[in-house]
């Protein structure tokens, strides 16, 4: 009998570790296809998707080559934003403090913040002089806000919203932002002195030493996060819910800090760059860092995104590969959706509403109302108590919107008739393939969108959350 015991163990473990491999290729599976096609909404669900977003976005070569771009922006603007600094640090008198600050916040370049304050204090010298006051002031200040404004583009790609703030509305939030920084760091800075010096020489404060030299420690991680935070909540043209850019934050932040603390240790192992760059050494180190730290940046952006709107990556291999016939179909559903809400006169809809009402991947109805609003089938209004939130009416007479008029909008839309001699080279099949059309389109032209049976009030699936 403990022979056949023996054997039947041994049995069982043999056949599982037989069954380890196809196992192990069903869960890759699942975690790295399969799950954007599970519509139940657990915690168990949503961290695989948010995981397998993350690192997809990491390793995405569009993100790159954002973070590439930004590089090269950042670059053009080092010194310019030192300018700005250091300007209003003397006017205030805290200059060596915003140095100090900088050289803590960021002690990997230091080699480079050097070069950068020599070219800054060279650059204001030259600025104080004649005409050049105000048309440097200006030059600083629309290269800084041309930087704001290419991040506030890269995160509204990301967060697929189709516009971006009004010049006039950049120029004033990037100002403030440009003025408030110096006196932000300033506060920070002497915050931590007041803490370390004051507090810590007082005998009542000696008792609580120890907890306060831990968050003093903590210190750069804490501003670190809450600095990502507000980025991810500020450049956004669209809400962002504070839970979620603070998850990003810490993230980001976390790993920020970490970048920080590979380059300030590997500087040890960099005399082969001095050997070949000589005193340029830093530039390629500062190159690298500046791409990684926007790497960074941007995938807690893209987690931010999916953490607050996770179900809009739904079928997403299904969404890459839709058939325009089908995205048409999904179009005049829409419209149709739309039309009759307003007739009605309810509410309109947001992306997230059509989402958990009728059970359609965000990511593409966003696509699909994007386009509607460029062929002039759909405007935008906003609500929420600060007019913060997108929603989408009909924006002609809902009496001339007909099955064949969206059908021929949605075609036409877009540029056309740009080859040349194309329409009289191949006259005779473009003629037939218009007259199809046309039959297709004349057919249907008579019934109106308010008229097609569709269902308004849609079928909220308990698994999908709206945020």
């Amino acid at each position: 009998m403990a022979d056949d015991s023996k054997k039947t163990l041994r049995g069982s473990i043999m056949d599982f570790f037989k069954g380890l491999p196809e196992r192990g290729k069903k869960i890759w599976a699942y975690c790295s296809d399969e799950v954007w096609n599970d519509t139940r909404s657990n915690w168990k669900v949503d961290t695989i998707k948010t995981i397998n977003l993350s690192v997809r976005s990491f390793m995405n070569t569009k993100l790159q080559n954002q973070a590439s771009s930004l590089t090269y922006n950042t670059l053009l603007a080092i010194v310019p934003a030192l300018a700005i600094l250091f300007a209003i640090g003397r006017g205030f008198g805290f200059q060596n403090l915003i140095t100090s600050q900088l050289f803590n916040s960021l002690p990997s370049q230091k080699r480079a913040l050097e070069a950068a304050i020599g070219f800054v204090d060279q650059y204001l010298a030259q600025a104080s002089q004649g005409v050049f006051v105000g048309v440097g002031l200006v030059f600083l200040l629309w290269t800084l806000i041309s930087l704001m404004s290419n991040i506030e583009s890269t995160f509204n790609l990301i967060w697929g919203v189709a516009s971006d703030r009004s010049m006039a509305r950049k120029v004033i939030d990037y100002t403030a932002i440009l003025f408030l920084l110096p006196i932000l760091m300033v506060c920070s800075s002497g915050i931590s002195l007041l803490m370390s010096s004051t507090m810590f020489e007082n005998t009542i404060f000696k008792i609580f030493s120890p907890a306060l030299k831990v968050i003093l420690d903590l210190a750069p991680f804490l501003l670190c996060w809450l600095s990502f935070t507000g980025m991810y909540m500020l450049f956004p043209n669209t809400k962002v819910k504070f839970k979620y850019a603070l998850l990003s934050g810490v993230l980001a932040g976390t790993g920020f800090q970490i970048l920080q603390y590979l380059f300030v240790s590997g500087q040890l192992y960099v005399s082969k760059y001095n050997a070949i760059y000589g005193s340029f050494a830093f530039l390629p180190l500062l190159l690298l860092w500046l791409q990684l730290v926007w790497t960074i940046t941007l995938s807690g952006a893209v987690l931010c995104y999916s953490s607050q709107n996770i179900f809009q990556f739904s079928f997403n291999s299904d969404i890459n590969t839709i058939s325009p016939d089908y995205k048409r179909k999904i179009a005049v559903v829409i419209m149709a959706i739309v039309t009759q809400r307003f007739e009605k006169q309810y509410q309109p809809l947001r992306v997230s509403d059509f989402a958990a009402l009728y059970h359609m991947p965000a990511r593409l109805v966003g696509e699909v109302i994007n386009e509607l609003v460029e062929a002039g089938l759909l405007s935008e209004v906003y609500l929420g108590k600060n007019n913060e939130e997108r929603a989408y009416q009909p924006a002609v007479d809902i009496h001339t919107i007909s099955l064949g008029y969206v059908m021929k909008k949605i075609d036409t839309t877009g540029s056309a008739q740009f080859i040349p001699h194309f329409k009289d080279e191949f006259a005779p099949l473009l003629n037939l393939l218009n007259e199809i059309s046309e039959n297709v389109i004349e057919g249907k032209s008579d019934i109106l969108l308010m008229d097609v049976p569709v269902n308004i009030e849609g079928t909220p699936d308990p698994s999908i959350k709206s945020h």
